[in-house]
């Protein structure tokens, strides 16, 4: 049976994008399940970095930091750029217009470090997710520093936690998670970890299922009751993360093209779920419904972007070819 079990999860490894897509209609299909789930989101992130740690590279990491200036500048532009600008955004309009609920919105939006599959996401539309991993695991580290000193600018007194306790939270989430994946890795052992590469990926699935799923609690009765507001949301999620990953994608175009994306398409799938976590799962009604529908975008980029991505890439080697 528990042979079974492990071949069932390892197939559902082999095929998660499409469960990853399914998870989220799942959620809204089965409202009951949402609520039910809501209140393990936070332990689905714990376990979710304990397995991103699990399966990181180090070799592959150790041969991007061998020529880290590309690496430095996408982590300063998404960790500190982005954010500015969003604050500079509401700045301008005005933080009273739009509201302490979605101001905070987009502080999780902007501040919150890459999901856990980007490189994930890449791999899946046929690139090298090695820069996206490297990318993804410095600005994991550097979030408890970033997240406080860009929260404080934006919200001031409104944000949730103190500067020290929303730094101490995800230092605590991160430094836990690190410290239990290296536990496994010590009792399992690399090769161990490396054969059982489908099997992760399965209980990654499975955990990116109960995280979806809870994310979506209230999103179905949000569309029977105010779909028109519900549609708008959603629409400005999908532009915010177009949005990051058009401009990230122009200003790293002097980079090999592969690269640009990889570091665009990062940018753009954000790990609201962590900060959200850092707030103890409690958010305003406002601001946890973009982060439910912000959902969306980050699990159905990689379709919509997929033709796109194979055009750009086979410019970058029709480019390279007649270079040569």
């Amino acid at each position: 049976m528990i042979r079974m079990l492990a071949v069932a999860v390892a197939w559902v490894g082999r095929h998660g994008t499409a469960a990853l897509a399914v998870s989220i209609f799942i959620g809204m299909a089965l409202p009951a399940l949402s609520e039910h789930l809501r209140p393990y989101l936070g332990v689905s992130v714990f376990s979710l970095l304990v397995l991103a740690f699990l399966r990181v590279d180090t070799a592959a990491i150790k041969l991007r930091l061998k020529r880290p200036t590309l690496l430095i500048a996408a982590l300063l532009w998404m960790m500190l750029g982005v954010p500015l600008i969003a604050f500079a955004g509401i700045s301008m309009i005005g933080p009273d217009v739009l509201g302490p609920e979605m101001v905070l919105a987009l502080y999780i939006a902007t501040a919150a470090p890459p999901v856990l599959a980007a490189p994930a996401f890449l791999y899946l539309l046929g690139l090298d997710g090695t820069l996206s991993l490297a990318l993804s695991v410095a600005a994991m580290i550097v979030t408890p520093l970033s997240a406080p000193f860009i929260g404080e600018l934006m919200l001031g007194e409104a944000l949730p936690l103190s500067i020290s306790g929303l730094a101490v939270k995800l230092s605590l989430l991160l430094a836990g998670a690190l410290f239990v994946a290296l536990i496994i890795r010590r009792i399992a052992g690399q090769d161990r970890i490396a054969h059982g590469a489908n099997l992760i990926s399965g209980f990654n699935v499975l955990l990116l299922l109960v995280f979806a799923i809870a994310a979506m609690d209230g999103v179905a009765a949000s569309f029977a009751d105010n779909p028109v507001f519900t549609l708008g949301l959603t629409a400005l999620t999908f532009c915010l993360a177009f949005v990051q990953i058009g401009v990230t994608l122009a200003l790293f175009s002097p980079a090999n093209r592969e690269d640009a994306y990889a570091i665009a398409h990062t940018c753009g799938t954000r790990n609201m779920g962590l900060m959200v976590a850092a707030f103890g799962g409690t958010l305003p009604e406002l601001t946890w419904l973009w982060f439910a529908v912000g959902q969306f975008p980050i699990y159905m980029l990689p379709m919509i972007l997929k033709p796109y991505v194979r055009w750009f890439c086979r410019l970058n080697l029709k480019t390279a070819s007649q270079q040569t």
